[in-house]
């Protein structure tokens, strides 16, 4: 069954404090946007992950468009109705299967997600939730009386949903403004199931929220850092691929492969920062099937490694040695392309280059060398 998620980050926060809206101040070297779709992105089961933005925020949506798993939507008015409109963007293709999350909770495990996604199997909607083990009282200033907290649960994200019938029930919804999805899924009377919540899932919504955020995901992260570097000489031919991009040259670059000594040493970064050795131990030059493969086949396959382990790239910078061609005016396309590669932002990739000032080999025109820093967080 397919799975897709709306992540909705429409609103403004005002509880969170002064300044920028929440989803967009940073909590562990991340905004909560970021944390989001990196959290949903590792699930591979689950596309497209539809992004939810603001009216003022949607000069953004170009950046994170380039990812072919994300859907930028605007938002409306309420959250109801930033939820709805990214229900109906799901239409042309619609899941079978629908999670909804709030961009305010950026610490939810993959136990949470797989769990409500799990339990869409047999139910129509299923939604984390904690049950309350404090006291609970009424009053003001002192306590007019004391509750019973005998099943009474606090509510977590996401939110999961068959698609036809949540879409169903908020197109239908009047009344109040609902406080979230499973409130408009009662209202439709469908059956939600409840999954176990985590206490790390936070909601943050005051200001003081921001500092547990940072705790929970820094004392969570597992962070990896790989270096890569290569080198190819040139041979004769009429253009060169680096970053996937082939840029007319009066030379090629020599190779078992494709020659992409940008995306070797890049690969090479991944599988250094998982500890796997590089790409000659996972695809050995002298094996046939390897001559003139596409590098992007290499690339594919750490990244593919990195996430079976549970590891998401947060950064990668690659740098490209030459003299010549000219790297600069190919540099956004090269981006893109090992965004796409990556399935990841293009914000999160930089691709730059440099000459050695006429020194050594490169600085002769003998070849390209390339140097690659990768960075993968399991969190």
């Amino acid at each position: 069954m397919s799975t897709a998620a709306i992540i909705v980050a429409a609103g403004r926060g005002r509880r969170a404090g002064e300044g920028m809206a929440k989803q967009w101040r940073e909590v562990a070297g991340r905004t909560s946007v970021a944390w989001c779709l990196a959290r949903f992105g590792a699930q591979r089961d689950i596309a497209p992950i539809v992004l939810v933005l603001n009216a003022d925020d949607m000069p953004l949506a170009p950046g994170y468009r380039a990812d072919p798993r994300i859907l930028v939507v605007e938002g409306g008015e309420s959250r109801s109705d930033s939820v709805r409109l990214g229900l109906l963007a799901l239409g042309d293709s619609p899941p079978d299967k629908v999670l909804i999350h709030d961009v305010a909770r950026p610490c939810v495990s993959e136990a949470v997600i797989r769990a409500v996604i799990t339990a869409l199997d047999s139910a129509e909607a299923a939604a984390p939730a904690l049950p309350l083990s404090d006291a609970l009282w009424r009053g003001g200033e002192t306590v007019e009386a004391t509750l019973d907290r005998t099943g009474l649960y606090r509510a977590q994200t996401p939110q999961g949903f068959r698609y036809a019938a949540i879409l169903r029930a908020h197109l239908g919804y009047v009344g109040k403004a609902a406080a979230d999805d499973v409130e408009i899924a009662c209202a439709s009377e469908m059956s939600v199931a409840i999954v176990a919540g985590d206490e790390d899932n936070l909601k943050i919504t005051m200001p003081g929220d921001f500092d547990r955020a940072e705790r929970i995901l820094r004392g969570h992260m597992d962070i990896r850092t790989g270096n890569g570097f290569d080198v190819h000489a040139f041979e004769a031919g009429d253009h060169v691929t680096l970053c996937g991009v082939k840029i007319p040259h009066d030379r090629s670059l020599k190779g078992h492969s494709d020659a992409d000594v940008a995306m070797h040493a890049l690969s090479d970064a991944i599988y250094g920062a998982l500890g796997l050795g590089d790409i000659g131990q996972w695809f050995p030059p002298a094996d046939a099937q390897w001559k003139d493969a596409a590098s992007e086949v290499f690339l594919a396959h750490a990244i593919g490694l990195a996430r079976e382990r549970g590891y998401h790239l947060t950064h990668a910078d690659c740098t490209i040695i030459c003299e010549y061609p000219k790297i600069g005016p190919h540099a956004p396309a090269m981006k893109s392309r090992l965004a796409g590669i990556l399935t990841v932002s293009p914000d999160l990739i930089s691709v730059k280059a440099t000459t050695s000032e006429r020194l050594g080999f490169t600085g002769r025109g003998e070849g390209i060398a390339a140097l690659a820093t990768a960075t993968l967080v399991k969190a």
